[in-house]
């Protein structure tokens, strides 16, 4: 039996696509899965960034698609990793990140959410502020067991509820609106 999708999230990453599909179920939008390596231009804007990658997975799949591309955004580092967190992480990791901070430890999360049909290019975003921890905490996937969201004690990974206040729910609750009333 097949399933029907409202659209696709296409990703090379199956942790997004697992909160984007429980975040959207909560709105009643169908989320199926295009795993895809998609074009990632070198950029300064997340949103151009987003932009380009769903233009790219729009081109593969032929559906209505959304992208999700996010980046960390450490004030002590002038805002580094931001849009080059991925590779960031997949170089030096969490303990890179931990090994350069001093005192300042104060961050923000920024999740960038873009729906292409041929006939829409949108962005939505949501950011969340909050620290980063001294050591890793928890069992997470990405900069989750580093990450403290602002009025809590605890990373991201050690969160049961991270879905009802990350930057990524945020930006998928603003494309919801958008999409369920366009």
């Amino acid at each position: 039996m097949q399933q029907s999708f409202d659209l696709f999230f296409a990703s090379s990453n199956s942790h997004k696509y697992q909160e984007a599909k429980k975040i959207l179920d909560l709105f009643g939008i169908k989320l199926g899965f295009f795993k895809s390596d998609l074009e990632e231009i070198q950029s300064n804007s997340l949103k151009d960034i987003a932009s380009k990658k769903a233009k790219d997975a729009f081109s593969k799949c032929k559906k209505p698609v959304i992208i999700e591309d996010d980046g960390l955004f450490i004030n002590s580092l002038n805002g580094f990793p931001g849009p080059y967190s991925s590779y960031v992480f997949k170089t030096i990791g969490n303990k890179g990140i931990l090994d350069l901070l001093k005192n300042n430890r104060n961050a923000k999360f920024v999740s960038i959410i873009t729906y292409y049909d041929k006939n829409f290019l949108e962005s939505f975003d949501g950011k969340l502020d909050g620290t980063i921890s001294k050591y890793q905490k928890g069992k997470g996937w990405g900069y989750d067991p580093i990450f403290i969201p602002k009025n809590s004690k605890k990373t991201f990974a050690e969160l049961n509820d991270k879905n009802e206040l990350s930057h990524r729910y945020k930006a998928l609750k603003k494309f919801s609106n958008w999409y369920l009333h366009k």
